[in-house]
């Protein structure tokens, strides 16, 4: 894999029928679908397809908006999205076609018709990925209206004439789209790293993980109020993009957003803040539709973002290959589906043939295939008694049958048991991360503890990793003569490879 390729942790996905029904659902689309249905009889339109402002209340009234403040803006916004994903399309009219940008014509002359369109019929008779391609165009659409500059700001920078002053407006429209990018990767990478899907994110402390700078111990003023005005940013964009279905959203308490000081600067929000709080801050999170479409982003990025599933068709070799890279949970439920797609014996006998090898990602690879072994029912005996024999693969053999309880296990000899050994040692120290030190100092200690004189022996061992382990052994080691023994034992190893 390239090394320029950013790699994510994988995620579990809904079903795509599962999702097709959550983007049909989504407020947004809905309402669009609505509309385009109702434009059945022709709807006047302005110039790109804009509904008129007689058209637009018969619209809010047609979707039940009519006594809500804000019903005709969520009509016109769901309007175009109708135009932007082709759900109504557009026949001008043959007096105007000749004056495409519509100049010179009154502020609500009609320039067109607008008709249902040919993906509205794909939203009730299409499969569940053209639902999800229409949607995903609308989602598409609905986040560059979030990265957008504020309408309010718009017009404070309009000059006397009427004229927009571009240079005074401090939007850079790459630099927004990159910013709000960024901002749903962390919610993707969050996601993906949770036990909870559902867990939710606290506005602050998104905001916070773009401004604070990682070796910042304490947050300067300057810093906090950078952070309180990306959080108000955020929460801008947040409401434009929760009726598209991308995200679960809490929006930030309307009575905070009106306590400002004298000098009319937003409330500190970066500030220490107690669980009764945190909600009114506002809380966040990627629905599963939202998952999968910034996951389908990030591909098309070029990133790396396995799901869970796509390794169902590939070789035992592969699935070892990536199964020590992903979260405990989700390598169990990628074992589950490979292994529902083949019987017990071709999966045993697929999964121990891919696990030999003497390279440096072996033994994270033997590993990983006990991990699957260990979800493969007793009509896979046979597979494991074919290698019992086997240097590599006897002893996890021997394991896999006495779990179950089968007659007829050799015991396995001094030399097989501390190959084991080692080669699990090496598998566990490759992947170890910080919080696993402990558990590795455990089983050192243990394991030195129940062979008498183990060090003597294991630098002897007939394994490529054997002298990396007795001195990981050496450092981790609670007791300093045993440190000191494995320390020995390690360069008497690696005098015997190097010999």
């Amino acid at each position: 894999m390239s090394a320029d390729r950013p790699t994510l942790p994988p995620v579990r996905l809904h079903s795509e029928a599962e999702l097709a029904r959550d983007a049909l659902s989504a407020p947004l689309m809905a309402r669009a679908a609505k509309l385009a249905r109702w434009a059945e009889r022709g709807v006047p339109v302005g110039v790109g397809g804009e509904i008129l402002h007689e058209a637009l209340g018969a619209a809010t009234e047609h979707l039940g908006l009519a006594g809500d403040e804000d019903g005709p803006a969520y009509t016109a916004e769901a309007w175009q999205l109708a135009v932007d994903t082709g759900l109504v399309e557009i026949e001008e009219s043959s007096e105007d076609s000749a004056d495409e940008d519509g100049a010179g014509l009154p502020d609500d002359a009609a320039v067109g018709t607008a008709t249902p369109g040919e993906e509205l019929n794909l939203l009730t008779s299409g499969s569940p990925q053209d639902i999800l391609d229409i949607w995903l165009g609308g989602m598409e659409t609905v986040l560059a209206d979030a990265a957008a500059p504020d309408l309010a700001d718009l017009a404070d920078q309009l000059t006397e004439s009427g004229e927009l002053d571009l240079d005074a407006i401090d939007w850079n429209p790459e630099e927004e789209a990159e910013v709000l990018d960024g901002i749903l990767g962390n919610l993707y990478l969050l996601t993906a790293l949770s036990e909870d899907p559902d867990q939710d994110v606290p506005l602050p402390a998104l905001a916070a993980s773009m401004i604070i700078p990682d070796d910042m111990d304490e947050p300067t003023d300057d810093i906090l109020e950078e952070v309180s005005e990306a959080m108000m940013r955020l929460d801008d964009q947040f409401r434009v993009l929760e009726p598209i279905g991308l995200i679960a959203y809490r929006p930030v308490d309307e009575a905070l957003i009106e306590e400002v000081d004298e000098d009319g600067e937003t409330v500190r929000a970066a500030e220490p803040l107690t669980d009764e709080d945190v909600s009114r801050y506002g809380l966040v999170r990627l629905t599963p539709l939202g998952v999968y479409a910034v996951r389908a982003r990030l591909l098309d990025a070029g990133a790396h973002a396995p799901a869970v599933g796509d390794l169902t068709d590939k070789g035992a070799d592969v699935l070892l290959d990536a199964l020590p890279d992903y979260p405990e949970t989700l390598a169990q439920a990628e074992s589950e589906r490979w292994l529902a797609a083949r019987t017990p014996l071709d999966a045993a006998r697929d999964l121990l043939a891919a696990a030999r090898g003497d390279d440096e990602r072996a033994p994270r690879r033997r590993l990983a295939a006990q991990q699957t072994l260990s979800l493969v029912s007793p009509d896979a005996e046979t597979a494991l008694r074919e290698v019992l024999d086997d240097r590599q693969l006897g002893g996890l053999a021997r394991v896999w049958l006495a779990e179950r309880a089968l007659p007829g296990i050799p015991e396995p000899s001094e030399g097989m048991i501390f190959w084991l050994t080692v080669d699990t040692i090496a598998a566990q120290l490759d992947s170890a991360d910080e919080n696993a030190v402990p558990e590795l100092r455990e089983l050192v200690q243990g394991l030195t503890d129940q062979h008498s004189g183990f060090f003597d022996t294991a630098w002897r061992v007939d394994h490529p990793a054997t002298a990396d382990v007795l001195e990981a052994m050496g450092r981790l080691h609670p007791d300093k003569k045993a440190a000191k023994e494995a320390r020995k034992a390690a360069f008497k190893a690696r005098s015997r490879q190097s010999g």
